[in-house]
């Protein structure tokens, strides 16, 4: 198993060449704790009621899992193996041929570039991956021995005091030199938790209600923002919802153990 795990070393393809930040973990203790938003501000209705829920302790990675650590998947077979994968991820796999994030294409030198809103560049190897689905996000977990939080333990675990902005990932402008630890932000985290319904929620009246509340099935849970998030939008409790094979949206991962 420890095999499988990402290494120091990156492949030739990495474009260009960086050190990746250190992986470090948050410990979120167990016990009774709270999770929701308390109604004092803005939010959907679907963050609310703010309810009880027990954690056992878990510790969650500080940054976003990146590049560089992606690499090491696709190196190691990570997408021609159905071990790593959910029963529909390997369907997924199949029929859409991925062998890399969304976006990404090899070019015939062998160095991997992605398009953004600011056009084709080369992969950054410290950036965290984006463009990656629940079943990737799942899959690489599995790989790296470790797993994806459940969206009540990353809430506890932002609430102990994680950033809610990242800056490292500029749609815009991304430049090497600003390569640091990654915190959240710079990409909607998939969580292992379904979409549903928290105790006592109710659909709230209107358009917001009818979008919500009606997509409460065959979704998963992302957490956090992303680097086109409004700055004034992200908060510990924002429930972002996508089917498990979306990869279209600024979606990336953070692993827990």
């Amino acid at each position: 198993m420890s095999s499988n795990r990402p290494t120091s070393s990156e492949p030739p393809t990495t474009t260009p060449r960086r050190v990746r930040p250190p992986l470090r973990w948050t410990h979120v203790s167990g016990g009774v704790t709270h999770v929701g938003d308390d109604g004092a501000g803005f939010a959907f209705d679907n963050e609310r009621p703010r309810h009880r829920v027990w954690l056992e302790d878990v510790e969650i990675g500080t940054r976003q899992v990146t590049n560089a650590e992606w690499f090491d998947f696709i190196a190691d077979g990570g997408y021609t193996r159905p071990d790593l994968w959910l029963s529909d991820g390997w369907a997924s796999v199949q029929d859409a041929g991925w062998r890399a994030p969304g976006y990404w294409r090899e070019d015939d030198d062998g160095r991997w570039t992605t398009f953004t809103l600011s056009g084709r560049r080369p992969v950054v190897a410290a950036e965290p991956v984006c463009h990656v689905s629940f079943f990737e996000a799942d899959a690489f977990a599995r790989w790296a021995g470790q797993r994806l939080p459940t969206e009540q333990e990353w809430e506890a675990g932002a609430a102990s005091g994680l950033e809610v902005r990242g800056g490292l990932l500029d749609p815009q402008r991304c430049h090497p030199s600003r390569a640091s630890e990654v915190t959240l932000g710079d990409v909607w985290e998939w969580t292992a938790s379904a979409y549903v319904p928290y105790p006592g929620f109710e659909t709230a009246p209107g358009a917001v209600g009818e979008y919500n509340g009606k997509f409460m099935n065959d979704q998963h849970v992302l957490r956090g923002a992303s680097a086109i998030t409004p700055p004034q939008h992200p908060r510990t409790t924002y429930r972002n919802f996508f089917p498990a094979a979306s990869r279209w949206a600024f979606s990336g991962l953070r692993l827990a153990r």
